[in-house]
């Protein structure tokens, strides 16, 4: 863990000064890179530049994401290792301690050859070696022969907690999925209203509460509103943020949804419910994420949705379909009839 000020470090005269430039790494499963990927395009505003890693100039909170790994605050670049050295050389530290840590991420090197290079580079820093609890940790990483040094930032990963909830079910949200799914949501957090109409145990509302985003839920179904109460109450978060209530019947405006339709492993859900919950949606939200367990493309286009990506994971033989969507405006007659839509 990092823990400075900036006056802590002296980088000298060959530092970057003029721009911020961050390199990250990320890692998933086969199962969710096209979910990771997705996930990472809207946080960044483009898709990774390498099969583990990607550069912006765009911070980004590393623990945010389920699949980021590492945020390097980069400082120093060079051709060599010998470069790399020869400019830490250069860095000076007051009062705090450090250690150097190479990534994995990057060009391929073997363990031996990454514990050469943090000997090589960590010896000319001018400070105090500290390898367990160092009030600053360097990284650095080699892509297609470039080398890169800076302060590393590692995530905390505290919403790991939440796969202990006190109430869930086996084919629930998990937390790492709910997590990538408000982050598609809500990329830029700050003043959105996040809505979660069939938010079953609160998977989703307890994942945008710890990132701080202001989030309201309902669900039809009171046992399942009973225990997103219980886990909200768990984790220390005001309950009175959900209710029993139809999302065909809820009133208000969001700046982004999150909609997990219904399903059952033993029966078919109707298709007249899945396009009234798909209008009333339209109602509710600008921008939402919603996720089937079947091709829903052409009810999206019905019920006034532009899809603007779509993903799948899986876990086994279970297949969740994530579309990322944009309200298109309807006029009055569509409107009218799709609010008389039969179901609910």
């Amino acid at each position: 863990m990092t823990n400075f000020v900036q006056d802590d470090i002296a980088w000298g005269p060959s530092s970057i000064r003029d721009k911020s430039s961050y390199l990250y790494t990320y890692a998933c499963h086969e199962t969710e890179r096209e979910l990771c990927f997705m996930e990472l395009a809207e946080l960044f505003g483009h898709m990774p530049d390498g099969e583990d890693w990607l550069e912006s100039e765009q911070w980004v909170d590393p623990d945010r994401s389920p699949f980021l790994s590492a945020c390097l605050d980069v400082r120093v670049t060079g051709d060599s290792i010998e470069q790399m050295a020869e400019q830490a050389g250069q860095i000076q530290l007051r009062n705090a301690t450090f250690k150097v840590v190479s990534l994995k991420a990057g060009d391929p090197y073997t363990y031996d050859q990454l514990r050469e290079f943090e000997r090589r580079v960590g010896s000319r820093i001018a400070g105090t070696a500290q390898m367990k609890s160092p009030d600053i940790t360097f990284g650095m990483i080699s892509i297609d022969g470039i080398w890169r040094l800076g302060i590393l930032q590692e995530p905390a990963r505290a919403w790991l907690k939440h796969k202990q909830k006190p109430q869930n079910y086996s084919t629930g949200l998990s937390a790492r999925l709910a997590r990538a799914l408000v982050n598609i949501a809500a990329p830029e957090p700050d003043g959105v209203m996040l809505l979660d109409p069939c938010c079953g145990m609160g998977n989703v509302l307890i994942e945008a509460l710890s990132m701080g985003i202001s989030v309201e839920g309902c669900d039809i179904n009171p046992l399942a509103v009973r225990g997103a109460r219980v886990n909200l109450k768990h984790y220390g978060y005001d309950d009175n943020i959900v209710a029993i209530h139809d999302m065909n019947t809820w009133q208000g405006h969001y700046d982004a949804a999150i909609l997990d339709l219904p399903y059952n492993v033993c029966s078919v859900f109707p298709e007249e419910e899945k396009l009234k919950m798909l209008h009333s949606l339209h109602r509710l939200a600008d921008r939402a994420v919603i996720i089937s367990t079947e091709p829903l493309r052409e009810h999206l286009r019905e019920t006034g949705w532009k899809v603007l990506h779509h993903s799948t994971t899986r876990k086994g033989s279970f297949v969740r379909e994530i579309w990322l969507c944009v309200s298109i405006p309807q006029d009055r007659n569509q409107i009218s009839s799709s609010r008389s839509c039969p179901g609910g």
